[in-house]
């Protein structure tokens, strides 16, 4: 099997696996971390099989639909890798960057650093896609799916959380913007991503001043 016929075998696997998930995190989500994961490959000198694999099963089972459960991604992926008879250096390097690409792991200071380029350009595709009108539209999704509020100004932001404490959030959503949304222009690895980034991360910002706007009866 050729890498065009291993990314298209893994294109039918994800789309299957993923039929009737939360809106934010389903396939649709899936192809554009793909999209923007061949975008940024372009200007970068990395294995294309590699970051497509990786793109493509990078949320094959989020955590956050398993109980937090990091282990049945990577487990999950190496078993549909493994039944097509990837390389195994492919297989380590696709898990390794499973394992490693989410926002979550950054705040666990004790975790054991692994970066490749490959890892940066797929980190920054799926960044691109948390992000920007698509980002906001997530966040609301997601917020609506876990029945959260939209909003309380009660409730500040938490601007120092563990992993731990990332996990267990249940924040309204628009504390997120201030948790993880708005901190990722800054957390871009490749030029491309950090051009593109810029100008989602001010649409968020122009987001927000409307939103505050109208929460305070202003317009």
């Amino acid at each position: 099997m050729n890498d065009s016929e291993l990314v298209e075998e893994t294109i039918v696997f994800v789309k299957e696996t993923l039929r009737g998930a939360e809106g934010g995190h389903d396939w649709f989500h899936i192809q554009r971390v793909f999209n923007n994961t061949l975008l940024l490959a372009k200007d970068e000198n990395v294995s294309i099989l590699v970051v497509s694999l990786s793109a493509l099963l990078h949320d094959i089972a989020d955590p956050k639909f398993h109980n937090g459960d990091e282990s049945v991604g990577p487990r999950l992926a190496k078993e549909f890798l493994d039944s097509l008879n990837v390389a195994d250096k492919v297989v380590k390097h696709v898990i390794d960057i499973i394992k490693n690409m989410s926002f979550k792991n950054s705040l666990d200071k004790n975790r054991k650093s692994f970066n490749t380029k490959e890892l940066q350009v797929v980190q920054d595709a799926d960044r691109l896609d948390a992000i920007g009108a698509i980002g906001i539209a997530r966040a609301f999704n997601y917020g609506g799916f876990k029945n959260r509020e939209l909003y309380n100004p009660a409730i500040a932001p938490n601007l120092k959380m563990t992993k731990e404490e990332y996990k267990k959030s249940a924040a309204p959503t628009i504390n997120h913007f201030y948790e993880k949304l708005l901190l990722l222009k800054d957390k871009m690895n490749t030029e491309t991503g950090k051009k593109i980034a810029e100008e989602r991360h001010q649409f968020m910002l122009a987001y927000l001043k409307q939103f505050y706007e109208e929460w305070n009866g202003q317009l």
